[in-house]
């Protein structure tokens, strides 16, 4: 069928074309490349978890002790990354400093052992090593009695409240750059323009960060620690996610927002040891964790609340190095790019609508 528009014949297939252009079916064809992506990779990430190499500490005076480290590593499936610790106190320092996830103490003069796990690191891998040590226990004809010698707070009991924290201040990161970018076109016109941007960022990364701090601490009582340690962490991620996300809007535009959701959630989320810590995650998600936002911020917040801000320094590295990387890259496209229809001063033409959308007839 067709119809008339003042006295012009218009065919449904120019009705089509005129409602949904070229460009907004490639970029819906990308948000259902994201969503494909999003199902593939949280469900790739948390259908089966299951131990792998999970770093524990084995006390027992003697030979026995060398004996029992080689057959827990010889489990079927390897769930264990045994090692032996001189003794209980040194074990404990350990898993303070998070170099292991347990410790199993072997009671010489009795039939039950200790099995000591931190749940502030996370309640399903100190589930799953409860599992597996005590099946190992039963084969040996011993009892394991579980002690948790770092645990989640009362408001915490699953130790999430640290993953949502910082899955938060990631969406406040992209979120205000993606705006920030948007209102005057999709790509930074001059330098300029992109420092009031970062600055404005900055701005907003201290005042999202307290925000998260106090009502994670103060208001809900979900997370113990260092309300400036937490506050301090919260504005790295925001600035590092938010800088990230205005380079990626430099480099491709629009599309850039995509990309953003592509390697903060998609990528980052299940892969940032929350629901599952990094010994209960596939490899590929286990591997690339640790080097995202989500999951150096997860790490974080988890010590400065439950470990007394032990192992941070690898995490704030990782931070800095999105922060300090989509900071220079900002910068440097837009100094070096000027957009169609810049005017001499730097500001774009009144034929470039904001948001970097088609050009309207005059």
């Amino acid at each position: 069928m067709a119809r008339t528009d003042g006295g012009t014949r218009i065919t449904f297939l120019e009705e089509v074309k005129s409602a949904v252009t070229t460009r907004a079916a490639l970029l819906v064809i990308g948000v259902l490349g994201l969503m494909i992506a999003f199902i593939t990779s949280y469900t790739g990430a948390f259908h089966h978890p299951k131990p792998d190499r999970v770093p524990l500490a084995v006390v027992a005076p003697g030979p026995a002790g060398g004996q029992l480290v080689r057959q827990l590593d010889r489990l079927p499936g390897a769930p264990l990354d045994p090692r032996p610790a001189a003794s209980e106190q040194a074990a404990v320092r350990q898993i303070a400093d998070r170099t292991i996830d347990a410790a199993l103490i072997v009671d010489p003069h009795g039939r039950t052992d200790r099995l000591l796990v931190a749940s502030g690191g996370g309640a399903s891998l100190s589930q799953a090593v409860e599992a597996v040590v005590g099946k190992a226990e039963q084969a040996r004809q011993r009892d394991v009695r579980t002690v948790d010698v770092t645990p989640a707070g009362p408001g915490d009991s699953r130790s999430l409240s640290s993953f949502y924290l910082v899955v938060g201040w990631c969406v406040g990161g992209y979120l205000c750059a993606a705006i920030l970018a948007v209102s005057a076109g999709a790509r930074p016109a001059n330098g300029q323009r992109a420092v009031i941007r970062l600055t404005a960022l900055a701005l907003y990364a201290v005042i999202a960060g307290l925000a998260g701090a106090v009502v994670v601490g103060p208001v809900l009582g979900a997370l113990p620690g260092s309300l400036f340690g937490l506050w301090g962490l919260g504005a790295l991620i925001v600035f590092a996610v938010g800088a990230t996300t205005l380079a990626f809007q430099g480099l491709l535009g629009v599309i850039g927002i995509g990309l953003a959701i592509l390697v903060i959630v998609v990528f980052g989320n299940p892969s940032a040891g929350g629901a599952y810590p990094y010994p209960l995650l596939p490899p590929f998600w286990h591997a690339i964790g640790p080097a995202l936002p989500p999951g150096a911020g997860t790490w974080a917040a988890r010590s400065i609340a439950y470990f007394k801000g032990r192992a941070l320094t690898g995490p704030l590295l990782v931070l800095a190095a999105w922060a300090v990387g989509g900071t220079a890259v900002t910068l440097t496209l837009a100094t070096l790019r000027r957009t169609d229809g810049e005017r001499a001063d730097g500001e774009p033409g009144d034929e470039e609508p904001a948001g970097g959308g088609e050009r309207l007839p005059a």
